[in-house]
């Protein structure tokens, strides 16, 4: 899954495709490079992010989404509103993915039961402003675990084919380095759930600690993509159903490696 970010302030980027142009060709570009979902997003999710107003979040990814979907690309929608999933979908999107797992906007449910279509339900404990002051847990894993099984729950009540559910345990999102950590390294615990799983590492900021010495400035997030790469190698040893990862290339060569380990 590549990310295409149509966003002016996104943590990994920078803004580089916040103009519609930009964010098709990038789409173009991973698609080429051999991505097989593009995961358009209009909204910012990273640590201390204010949200935008839902005109400007329809503005930035409609287009995008038209434009990609027609030139036969695999669209997700990266999206809290189920009005933006509902026009994403009605132009093309064919997947959803919803950092807030469903909680952000009560008629998210609705919306994806009544499309039919695959729903990423990420774990998630509150808005980017507010995330990192609920990273509390005292099993990460169990806890991670337990709170996805209550959306895959509540959201099958309200009409939601558990087919449809993949799960993602929101690397990043509440989450301080360890319980990142602790979570790749227990990727099995996350598909005991019985759901196709999502990870989504790339370029995260924990990922920029490795090696840095402590108290010193984090690697930047266009550094961070052969560690991207390596947390790809573990995914796919692990038999996830997808990585969402910015660098599309990279992570396809350290797929091919497993694809050449299992073979041998």
């Amino acid at each position: 899954m590549g990310v295409v970010n149509v966003t002016p302030d996104s943590f990994s980027d920078g803004g580089l495709w916040f103009a519609p142009d930009a964010a098709i060709a990038h789409g173009v570009d991973l698609l080429e490079q051999g991505a097989d979902i593009l995961d358009v997003g209009g909204e910012s999710t990273r640590p201390g992010a204010e949200r935008v107003s839902e005109e400007e979040e329809l503005r930035r990814v409609i287009p995008v989404i038209r434009e990609l979907s027609l030139s036969g690309a695999r669209v997700s929608v990266d999206t809290m509103r189920a009005s933006v999933a509902a026009q994403a979908l009605d132009v093309g999107a064919s997947i959803v993915n919803d950092v807030s797992g469903g909680v952000a906007d009560p008629d998210m449910a609705r919306v994806v039961a009544d499309a039919g279509v695959p729903f990423v339900v990420m774990h998630w404990r509150g808005h980017s402003h507010t995330m990192q002051d609920r990273a509390l847990y005292g099993d990460v894993v169990a806890e991670v675990c337990r709170e996805l099984t209550a959306r895959i729950t509540d959201l099958c009540a309200r009409g939601v084919g558990r087919h449809q559910l993949i799960v993602d345990p929101g690397f990043g999102f509440a989450k301080l380095p360890e319980h990142n950590w602790s979570l790749l390294a227990h990727l099995e615990a996350i598909q005991s759930l019985g759901q196709p799983v999502l990870i989504g590492t790339s370029r995260k900021a924990f990922l920029g600690r490795l090696g840095v010495p402590e108290g010193a400035q984090a690697r930047p997030a266009a550094e961070r993509d052969t560690a991207t790469a390596a947390t790809t190698v573990v995914a796919g040893l692990a038999r996830v159903w997808g990585v969402r990862v910015h660098d599309v290339s990279s992570s396809i060569d350290a797929l091919r490696v497993v694809t050449a380990l299992e073979g041998a």
